[in-house]
Order: C-alpha cells, then structure tokens, then sequence
C-alpha cells in the first residue's frame, strides 16, 4: 500500500486560520496507525501538521495528555492550533534529531540517553496520574488477546484461547499500581526528540494510568531497536535504585514486558494483514526474543507453560515467513 502523501484538502484553509497561509506544507513519515504529518514551513519557522482523520482517528486525547505533560514540566510538543472537525493538529517542530538515529549515530551516546529517557519515567512518579482511563486487567487480558486474534491464525496454529486468557488471569493481579501513574504506552526510540528542553515527547494519544514498569519496558524492550540485555539490566536497575522500588517492581516488570510483546506480535501481524503493510512481520522475531525473556522469569510460568504448549519455539518468529506467504 502506497501511501498518499498529499496534504488534506482542509490544511490550506486550517493553516491560513491560524497565520500559515505561507507555509510550504512537506510530507514526513508516518506511522502505524491512520495518522500523517507534515511539515509546514515559512520563512523563519516550522510547524507540525498532524492529520488524525475522523472516524479513524481522535485527536482530542492527545491534546489532552499534551497539556497535561506541559503543564508538569514534561517535554510535549506545543499545541498551535486545532480543528477537531476535520482532526487537523499544528504542533511545535521538534526538529529532526531524534533519539534512535543518534543513539544509532554515536553509540558512545546511547547509555546517557537511554538514562535521560528512565530519569523522565522516574519524574512521573511524582505526579497523580493524568485524567485517563485505568490500565486495568481487563484492557491488558483486550491487548494480550490480538497475539491469539491475529498472530495464531495467520500461522495456521489452533491454540486454547480459554487458556491463553486464564494463564495471564494467574499473573495481571501482579501488575497493577496500588497508585497508577500517566503511562504514555508507546515509550521508545523513535518517539522521543532531543530538543533544548530535554526529550521531546511524541505519540503519546493513548495514554493511561496504570503500573509504571510498562513504559519501562516500551523503553528497553523496544520492538524497532535491538536493547542489549545488559543496557537493559542497568537500566532496570538504575530505575530502582532511584525509585527504591523493590522485587515487585521488578516482577511487574516482567509479566507488562510478557503482556506488552505478546500485543506487539498481534499488532505487527494485524497490520501486515488487515492493513496491507508488510514490513511489520518483519520485526516480530526481535520481539519474540523479548518475549521469551519475559517468559523466563518465574512470576510469568503460567504463561509461559501456555506457550509452550501451544506455540512452540518453531512458530514464534515472522508470521509472513511462518506462513510461507
């Protein structure tokens, strides 16, 4: 699939409102969902035109969670303008430097970042959670579920759902907060800007609250960029000595990381065949490595004895590759 890489026909009128009319608008790389972005451009400055199109997408909830970080300090884009109608967003240009490529640039850089980015998750803490809604077990059991909607089928593998709900049942009593922080849900590499002010925040739209090891593990257990294990230990590790967090912590951890990579499989797969865009499957084998990490921590055997009963280590990897498609 294509994509159309044409301003929407309300941006022209959209900008002028809001004192473009100048702007050369440039298209920028979308991402997985309905969203586009370009660049809107004038003689001295630059805006971000996001195009959240109704009925696919809402770009009301980040707006919402976009003031909410501003006003406490957090690193989230300005909003310059809006319309809601037709779901057109100008926002503050972070710019171009983004933490994935120079991590990937200067790899002398990436443990100073990769801290930066688990000091923004520490200050968190410090803040009752954003009015959004609770990351509760039944929202994790909803996103675990797209591994057996999505990735089991397109491999032709016949699982037992009924178990599959039940093993995570034994362990999601272990990962939800006594005091549920703002969990920007989607914390990684290529969602995070290196901007005068620190990091520079982005994709943040589904946001709840919920256990603060989740954005934890979107850090370090990144689907897009490999994450050493021991950069990942110490980085685990930092976190909790700062924090004070102990072993529940850690336990937590481990089942959101189980959790959060079995949805990821899901959501790759999904995209590759609902939506028509092939290169996700591709990414799957490197989540399945955190996967299976994950399911090697004691807390998670439940879930790890389903899979192991029903995918084993020969089906977990590319589902196009799997599938021979």
């Amino acid at each position: 699939m294509v994509p159309d890489m044409n301003p929407p026909a309300m941006a022209a009128d959209f900008l002028k409102k809001l004192g473009w009319e100048d702007a050369e608008v440039v298209p920028l790389a979308g991402d997985a969902s309905f969203r586009r972005y370009f660049r809107a451009v004038g003689h001295d400055r630059s805006a971000i035109l996001m195009d959240a199109p109704p009925p696919h997408e809402d770009p009301r909830p980040f707006i919402t969670v976009a003031q909410w970080l501003t006003a406490n300090g957090f690193g989230a884009p300005q909003i310059l303008g809006s319309d809601l109608t037709h779901g057109l967003v100008l926002l503050e240009d972070f710019g171009d430097a983004r933490f994935r490529e120079t991590a990937d640039a200067a790899p002398e850089s990436e443990l100073r970042l990769y801290e930066e980015a688990v000091d923004v998750l520490i200050r968190l803490r410090d803040f009752p959670a954003a009015d959004v809604d609770p990351y509760d077990a039944e929202q994790l059991h909803r996103e675990a579920t797209l591994l057996t909607e999505w990735y089991c089928p397109a491999i032709g593998a016949e699982v037992d759902a009924d178990g599959y709900r039940a093993a995570w049942d034994a362990v999601f009593a272990q990962a939800i907060a006594a005091i549920p922080v703002t969990v920007l849900r989607d914390y990684h590499a290529e969602n995070l800007m290196l901007i005068d002010r620190g990091l520079g925040l982005l994709d943040f739209q589904d946001a709840l609250a919920g256990h603060p090891a989740y954005d934890l593990v979107s850090l370090l257990q990144d689907a897009r960029r490999d994450v050493h294990p021991d950069l990942e230990a110490a980085m685990l590790d930092r976190y909790l000595r700062i924090t004070g967090a102990g072993e529940a912590f850690a336990t937590a951890y481990h089942i959101l990381g189980a959790q959060r990579n079995a949805k990821i499989v899901g959501i790759f797969t999904r995209l590759w065949q609902r939506d028509g865009k092939p290169r996700y499957p591709g990414l799957c084998p490197r989540v399945w490595t955190y996967l299976n990490r994950d399911l090697a921590h004691p807390a998670v055997a439940p879930v790890k004895a389903w899979f192991d009963a029903n995918l084993p280590m020969e089906l977990r990897g590319d589902p196009m590759v799997i599938a021979g498609a």
